[in-house]
């Protein structure tokens, strides 16, 4: 296992079977995406909610290519959808985890209760996200269930930028050790909310566009925001280092 610093951004270098054993570890998890990195220069508090995560791994197929290519330098994506793929397994031979899983709206909090629930888990929490953190993320009243339920793991599946700042904030303010994982929309992939992305599509750093594909409204122009992170990787390039 290597650790890639870009910009003092900390990247988990990991292989595959790795993943298995990170799952158990507590922190905060986030797969920053192509357009959330092009952002770093101008949302300095997303920004920091990267510099602070504790395990950041590289989900954007875009900042692998131009590591290989540009500092030859090769990593292993790990995305989101892969990292659920081995973290749902892993709950699924541990009934007994405990889950608080944050959700954007009321179809698609049904929606992942239920596919959590036929996990075959037997505490589960959703919670229905406020619409504006981006403006308060004092969230007294999420801040107040989650003392009381102490969940093994917190799961946020609302849009990134928003989500990472929450975890810092969650983190801040829970009294308890716990896992905070950053995946958004990926557990839509499971529930058939969103495109139907499989194994090969994201081994192929596909996965942005079937979903321009599916829903061609909303993620056309965020993944073409994401040509702006050429310019960001160009002016960070010589940060970057292995260590």
């Amino acid at each position: 296992m290597k650790n890639i610093i870009f910009n003092e951004i900390k990247f988990l270098n990991l292989k595959s079977y790795e993943v298995n054993e990170i799952i158990k570890k507590n922190g905060i998890f986030v797969f920053p995406s192509g357009p959330g990195l092009s952002t770093i220069d101008e949302e300095d508090e997303y920004y920091q909610s990267l510099k602070k995560a504790d395990h950041v791994f590289f989900d954007s197929g875009f900042l692998v290519l131009l590591l290989r290519i540009f500092k030859n330098i090769k990593v292993n994506k790990i995305s989101g959808y892969k990292f659920l793929v081995k973290f749902f397994k892993y709950l699924s031979k541990n009934k007994s985890k405990t889950i608080f899983s944050i959700d954007p709206n009321k179809s698609t909090l049904i929606s992942n209760k239920k596919f959590l629930k036929n996990l075959g888990l037997k505490k589960v929490h959703n919670y229905l996200a406020k619409k504006n953190y981006k403006n308060n993320f004092n969230d007294s009243k999420l801040f107040k269930k989650l003392n009381t339920f102490k969940p093994n793991f917190i799961l946020i599946n609302i849009g990134g930028g928003v989500q990472e700042i929450l975890a810092s904030y969650i983190k801040k303010r829970i009294k308890f050790k716990t896992s905070i994982i950053c995946t958004g929309g990926a557990i839509s992939f499971f529930t058939g909310d969103q495109a139907p992305i499989g194994r090969y599509i994201d081994n192929f750093f596909l996965g942005w566009f079937v979903r321009i594909i599916y829903k061609p409204q909303i993620f056309f122009k965020r993944y073409l925001k994401a040509f702006k992170f050429i310019i960001i990787f160009f002016k960070y390039k010589n940060t970057i280092k292995i260590i």
